[in-house]
């Protein structure tokens, strides 16, 4: 099983959002993908409760129709951009330019991906105070996260997108997920990357956001 060498910091500092350099075309080896969940397991959960579970959607009827669930959960439809609708899009001024044309990318090709990986908790937060809400994902987020850099160190990509929470009750019909016992959390397309060096993301100063002893 081929693993990119890294170093500890190298790894925290380049695992990215990869949308454009997704590669639909090259298969992802299932054992990958249970490796990188089976590291994602070891993160820590509220109470070592491990409420987690992660469904891996390879099917490709089943990716098409979960691809076409998310678009609409984004609100674009039930089929890819189109040209004109791309250009319109892509052609969004500012920071968020890259981020708009990544999702447009992401919604002409979804259900391309190799796997989409759908994070799910142990029940939900639907009215729950801060404190009880922060336990909960503070109880999936970390396993999520080493997930990401798993799957990094292994050479494939993924970026974390949230398409399906509009649709949760038909994403949890279409998969089998108990909707009113478990939430989900994500929808995470992985596939290999397109060349595999990535540099740190310009952020901004430390010092901006650093707070000591109070804000």
């Amino acid at each position: 099983m081929d693993r990119l060498d890294l170093t500890a910091e190298e790894l925290l500092t380049t695992t990215r959002a990869v949308r454009h350099r997704l590669d639909f075309d090259r298969p992802v080896d299932p054992a990958v993908l249970r490796r990188c969940v089976e590291l994602a397991l070891q993160a820590p959960s509220g109470r070592n409760s491990q409420g987690w579970s992660f469904v891996v959607v390879t099917d490709p009827e089943r990716r098409a129709e979960l691809a076409r669930l998310w678009r609409r959960g984004l609100g674009q439809g039930d089929h890819p951009m189109s040209a004109d609708d791309r250009r319109r899009a892509y052609a969004k001024p500012g920071s968020m330019e890259k981020v708009w044309s990544g999702l447009r990318y992401l919604g002409d090709n979804l259900h391309r991906a190799p796997a989409l990986v759908v994070p799910c908790i142990e029940g939900r937060t639907d009215g729950l105070g801060a404190d009880r809400q922060a336990g909960k994902w503070g109880s999936l987020l970390p396993a999520v996260w080493s997930f990401l850099l798993a799957a990094r160190l292994h050479g494939l990509g993924t970026v974390w997108t949230t398409g399906n929470m509009a649709v949760e009750r038909e994403v949890a019909a279409l998969l089998g997920i108990p909707y009113e016992s478990v939430m989900q959390g994500a929808l995470i397309p992985v596939a290999h990357t397109i060349g595999t060096e990535f540099r740190p993301a310009r952020r901004v100063p430390v010092d901006e956001v650093l707070h000591w002893d109070r804000w």
